[in-house]
């Protein structure tokens, strides 16, 4: 019987003791119909990333996306507010939004002309009643607005609740802000500052979603994949991360600033100065990944295409205005090609795992006590989700 047909009875072997567990089947990296219910029961009931609040620059610009099949538009409103709403007319389900662009007055459908606020709301519905009569008897305009998402950012992370009964951000991020509040404080977040190349880069793997995170997640893969990160920043210098149900990743006690290239970038003032070398890589589930260093910040959205496809978006950000002038050029830069490095050389290990899972010779894998666990948290992160469902 399919994990499809039977996805509790699947999903018992997931949700054992470590010791005893086998990974997520097969069919959870290669199904279209798996990625589907892993839409509806992981990703819409929990905080997921979409995409970067500062990728809208100013109000009144508006970005399409799609996510995981579904056709969104993100939104800076004219009270300077990023909204999430699903992008098409209520009318006849046109898409709404075709192009990023900067929209100085409403947003309107290319079909019918009917016309929305930034707020979503209903403002223009011509011919409606007919010839010259824009609006119709017992039609109520506030009824038929955009279908608005639920949406917060945090870290210049645009998260969406699709099912809208997620708890509150700031109740499910807790666990991890309260980690954090030894090196960032509580104003730390807000000195953080994206530049020229905070834009980062993005990374295309034939992979499913969950392998980026996976992979993210443990250190155990260091020595071999990252040889060049491991001369400095050795596998037992790392140590497990699982903070709550929603975050896992590992830490590292030996992580290098970019000191050698260029004027040395501005630190957290709130770090403490004898953790300088300390930093926590930590996936925020389902699908962002936030590293954390005294000098600055990273930030990945692993955006899933389909079972075996996804691209890897990632943002950088400093400490202060000061970090992001043209004195810290070079800093900047060698920190991004830094990481580069370090991401590219991920791309290999997960696309050999996705075609691994096409092989009825494995079943879901083992995991190490000892190495493995924040592997194994996540795999029962979405096995719950899935159950629960």
């Amino acid at each position: 019987m399919s994990p499809l047909d039977n996805p509790h009875g699947a999903l018992d072997a997931v949700l054992r003791p470590i010791e005893k567990a086998t990974g997520l089947p097969n069919e959870a990296y290669t199904s279209d119909e798996y990625f589907t219910r892993e839409r509806d029961a992981v990703f819409a009931r929990s905080w997921a990333g979409l995409w970067f609040a500062s990728d809208l620059p100013k109000k009144g610009y508006v970005k399409p996306v799609e996510f995981m099949g579904l056709p969104l538009v993100i939104l800076r409103n004219k009270q300077d507010e990023i909204r999430v709403f699903h992008n098409v007319c209520s009318h006849r389900g046109m898409i709404l939004v075709h192009d990023e662009m900067e929209v100085q007055g409403a947003l309107r459908c290319r079909y019918h002309s009917w016309s929305y606020s930034l707020d979503g709301e209903l403002k223009g519905t011509p011919h409606f009643g007919g010839i010259g009569q824009h609006r119709a008897e017992g039609f109520d305009p506030c009824a038929h607005g955009l279908k608005p998402v639920r949406t917060h950012v945090w870290m210049d992370v645009i998260f969406i609740n699709l099912s809208g009964d997620a708890p509150p951000f700031d109740e499910y991020v807790r666990p991890l802000t309260g980690q954090w509040a030894t090196f960032l404080g509580e104003t730390g977040y807000g000195r953080m500052r994206s530049a020229f190349n905070g834009k980062g880069m993005e990374i295309a793997v034939a992979s499913n979603w969950k392998l980026a995170v996976e992979n993210y997640c443990e250190s155990y893969h260091l020595p071999w994949i990252h040889p060049g990160l491991n001369t400095y920043s050795r596998l037992e210098d790392h140590y497990h991360i699982m903070y709550g149900d929603d975050f896992a990743g590992q830490g590292s006690l030996a992580y290098r600033p970019n000191d050698r290239v260029g004027s040395p970038l501005p630190r957290f003032p709130e770090w403490p100065q004898d953790r300088l070398e300390q930093a926590e890589y930590v996936s925020f589930y389902p699908n962002v990944l936030l590293g954390i260093q005294a000098d600055h910040t990273f930030t990945m959205i692993v955006e899933p295409l389909g079972p075996a496809r996804s691209n890897e978006h990632l943002r950088l950000y400093y400490v202060g205005d000061e970090a992001v002038g043209d004195e810290h050029a070079a800093s900047r830069n060698a920190t991004l090609e830094s990481w580069r490095v370090v991401f590219n050389e991920d791309i290999d290990a997960v696309e050999g795992m996705q075609r691994g899972r096409r092989s009825p010779g494995y079943r879901g894998g083992v995991f190490s006590p000892f190495m493995d666990n924040p592997t194994h948290h996540f795999h029962q992160w979405v096995a719950r989700k899935l159950v629960a469902a």
